[in-house]
């Protein structure tokens, strides 16, 4: 059938695996999993190469080596098997070569302390009452020892409000471009690519960009910037509505149609893109991200664009067209 990447049909793999040793083993679970296998000849190439790691790990028990499922496994031992899935997990990623493209990436959000899917949202409160929302495709790590607080965001958004903490730790979060500082504050973090997008919504944050000691600054309520490990860019005023992310809604204010259907495709699993030739129109409401395919079709209803369906994750907004 060939429909999956490479790399899609071996996370799948993995996660298979995870599922298999965590003690649920019942028939049904079984006869899934060998319907995926059968399905796609990308997926049993991905179960043969997860066989293969687990082999040459040898921390694994041997049947599972050998492709058998443990049964009933007790619960230490199903916890022991998780651990040592996102461990193959992570030699997969980092070491399984150009069939698992992004490896790195990948092994990090899937050995992360708290994760998201995309289009999901979930809401933790830490030991010391810091609030913090993950936005679609989010990871983060979270280490509290005696001399700090500190949140490590490997990739996605998230909002965080602090809390005071009685024995007087500093609060840290940590991206690839640097470390910020917050003073009693409720912000917004995004990391992607070379860059993170901070936005302070009470307090004040301190940008500590990781190679550019002496370009660091402070945020106030109110305000924006996006820095790279070297630089700090303009600081600007933040949007009316750049929280509503939390609450599951889209709110654009004349915002070009290319921007828009990039903060979309965020929110959906495949590929969306928008044509160059509409990329300019503008766009404005508040929209539900839990429901993409109904933003989709309301702007089809109101400008003029068609969105075309090429499968189910691969969509286009176009130009409309006239039909006779």
């Amino acid at each position: 059938m060939g429909g999956l990447t490479p790399e899609a049909a071996s996370l799948q793999a993995v996660e298979w695996l995870v599922r298999l040793q965590a003690g649920d083993c019942a028939p049904e679970v079984e006869q899934a999993w060998r319907a995926w296998r059968g399905s796609d000849p990308e997926n049993e190439q991905a179960w043969q190469h997860v066989e293969g790691c687990m082999a040459r790990m040898r921390a694994l028990p041997a049947p599972l080596a050998h492709g058998t499922l443990a049964r009933k496994p007790a619960h230490a031992q199903a916890n022991a098997a998780r651990r040592q899935s996102l461990k193959l997990l992570a030699l997969l990623a980092v070491g399984g070569g150009a069939w698992l493209a992004g490896g790195d990436e990948q092994a990090r959000f899937w050995l992360a302390d708290y994760r998201t899917g995309t289009g999901e949202l979930r809401r933790l409160v830490l030991a010391d009452g810091t609030r913090i929302t993950l936005g679609t495709a989010t990871s983060i790590d979270v280490r509290y020892d005696a001399g700090q607080r500190l949140v490590t965001l490997f990739k996605g958004e998230i909002m965080i409000r602090t809390a005071r903490d009685v024995a007087g730790r500093p609060f840290f979060v940590q991206t690839a471009q640097g470390r910020l500082q917050p003073v009693g504050t409720r912000f917004a973090v995004r990391a992607g690519g070379e860059s993170t997008r901070l936005g302070v919504f009470e307090g004040a944050v301190d940008i500590l960009p990781e190679r550019a000691p002496a370009a660091a600054r402070r945020l106030q309520a109110g305000e924006q910037a996006t820095f790279t490990a070297g630089r700090v860019g303009p600081v600007e005023s933040l949007p009316a509505g750049a929280d509503a992310w939390t609450a599951g809604m889209l709110v654009a204010h004349d915002m070009p149609l290319a921007d828009f259907i990039g903060e979309l495709a965020r929110y959906r699993q495949g590929r969306l893109a928008c044509d160059p030739a509409v990329a300019h129109l503008r766009v404005s409401g508040i929209y539900p991200l839990a429901d993409t395919t109904q933003v989709l079709d309301m702007l089809a209803r109101t400008l003029p664009v068609d969105v075309r369906q090429t499968t189910r994750f691969w969509v286009t907004v176009m130009p409309h067209r006239q039909h006779p």
